[in-house]
């Protein structure tokens, strides 16, 4: 028989205690059906001053029936580019408990066509989301005038 000797972790208060919580405050219920109906919530999101100087990234989580439970900006960078953390990603959509998520950004160049960087962290966001049951509905590319791009529409999903 073996004795085990005292750990330093003896105690539960040993460890740091980890606390979960979600409280959805909704005021004005909106429902994603669309590309449109997406395009239309994420280009309130942009400063209208700044739409053609610097890309911002923005994330909506959305519940099983496509309402939206609230949206969230990513990163604002420069005017070629902004950096996207997946794991922020899907630390929010976690703890919003969100079915769906929608990425959005713009292009302040105005070129409409994605990027390989953009495609490739769509597949990323894409294939993390499939592993946690978090479907990636769609990733929005607009600028200002209100033209936008969607991979979903364009078979890029």
């Amino acid at each position: 028989m073996k004795t085990i000797k005292s750990s330093k972790f003896e105690k539960s208060h040993d460890l740091a205690e980890i606390k979960v919580s979600y409280k959805c405050k909704l005021k004005d219920v909106v429902r994603i059906t669309n590309s449109k109906d997406a395009f239309n919530v994420l280009y309130q999101l942009f400063d209208m001053n700044t739409i053609e100087l610097k890309e911002e990234f923005f994330l909506l989580l959305l519940n099983r029936a496509n309402y939206v439970l609230g949206w969230f900006k990513l990163s604002s960078g420069g005017s070629t580019s902004t950096v996207v953390d997946a794991k922020i990603i899907f630390i929010l959509a976690l703890r919003t408990n969100a079915n769906s998520i929608i990425l959005c950004h713009n292009h302040p160049s105005k070129n409409m066509k994605p990027s390989d960087t953009d495609i490739n962290l769509t597949k990323r966001i894409q294939q993390a989301g499939k592993l946690l049951d978090i479907t990636l509905l769609d990733h929005i590319i607009i600028s200002s005038g209100e033209t936008y791009f969607t991979f979903a529409d364009e078979g890029l999903l």
